[in-house]
């Protein structure tokens, strides 16, 4: 199949919290896709979407958006815990499945999509954003030029308020999660011999900070530090750092908050992610360009996006939360 003859892919989106409503948007500008439905859990959801999309169609009951949407690809932008459950039925209706990460809360339960999941990975993409993120992909060309690497640190942290606002949601899972699916790519897969933990609680018991070290068979290092402790008057998206060290080089990205910012009577940063939706540009552009190309098989799913390599920072997950 040629760029030619690409038929646009008519496409859902599942869930409208933050990421699902950057992914309408996102979608509904973009040539390589249709976006012909949305599925929220609640009208309001739905109603609220619709002043921007008003022509897009939207359902609270997936089996009948599955049914009447005529979707046949889905990006599913929902809880993680709904994560499994909403992913499972579209594999069983042949549908091709874009899963933002973790697949889940536990090891157990993404294993169970294991027997509806081709070998390729072909109808289930991982939503790896950074992998679109132009500094990251910079980043691995650097790093593959230059050789070995020795060490990698990494750091994610986010506002304070979000151990109030998302009661129980751990920044290794949240934030950390998005680093360690780098680390994976940048070791081409290699798996750790040696996994270390701890963790912060605040005075209630939440966890507010996770930091961890993986070590690969005696040779590279990684650190990594995600938190929900940067103040009011920090970005509203937190920082990003990661620093990679190899033989006589290294290198840095801070992709958050992208280089701009504005004051008045306080600082903002208009632009925290790599992701603008009206044009459609940046990594989530990127990325929903990639998985279209998947669907119509003239891309493979990319290394770091795969099931397979969920599965495998799924493990590193489980063994870091033991530490807890």
């Amino acid at each position: 199949m040629t760029a030619k003859s690409f038929q646009p892919v008519k496409i859902g989106v599942i869930g409208l919290g933050r990421f699902g409503r950057l992914h309408s948007l996102t979608l509904a500008g973009l040539a390589e896709a249709e976006l012909v439905g949305v599925v929220a859990r609640r009208e309001e959801s739905l109603a609220a979407l619709r002043k921007e999309l008003p022509d897009v169609p939207g359902w609270t009951n997936l089996t009948q958006a599955i049914e009447e949407s005529g979707a046949e690809a889905w990006v599913v932008a929902c809880t993680t815990r709904s994560h499994v459950t909403v992913a499972r039925e579209l594999l069983e209706h042949g549908k091709a499945v874009l899963l933002e990460k973790p697949i889940a809360d536990s090891l157990a339960e993404a294993e169970s999509l294991a027997p509806l999941v081709r070998p390729d990975s072909s109808n289930l993409m991982i939503g790896h954003i950074l992998l679109f993120n132009s500094e990251f992909q910079e980043l691995r060309e650097v790093a593959r030029e230059r050789g070995p690497i020795s060490y990698i640190d990494c750091v994610r942290h986010r506002p304070a308020s979000i151990v109030a606002n998302f009661p129980g949601e751990n920044p290794l899972h949240a934030a950390m999660v998005h680093d360690l699916y780098s680390t994976q790519v940048l070791l081409d897969c290699a798996e750790p011999d040696h996994f270390s933990a701890q963790y912060h609680r605040t005075a209630t018991g939440a966890i507010d900070l996770a930091v961890a070290q993986l070590q690969w068979n005696g040779g590279p290092v990684a650190s990594f530090a995600a938190s929900y402790l940067t103040p009011a008057g920090m970005p509203p998206r937190g920082f990003d750092r990661t620093e990679v060290f190899g033989e006589g080089w290294s290198a840095r990205i801070e992709p958050n908050p992208r280089p701009i910012s504005v004051w008045d009577n306080e600082a903002s940063w208009p632009l925290a992610l790599e992701v603008r939706a009206n044009p459609p540009s940046g990594m989530m552009a990127e990325e929903l360009r990639c998985f279209c190309r998947v669907v119509r098989n003239m891309e493979a799913v990319p290394t770091g996006a795969t099931y397979s390599d969920a599965m495998q920072v799924q493990r590193w997950m489980e063994k870091l939360n033991a530490f807890v």
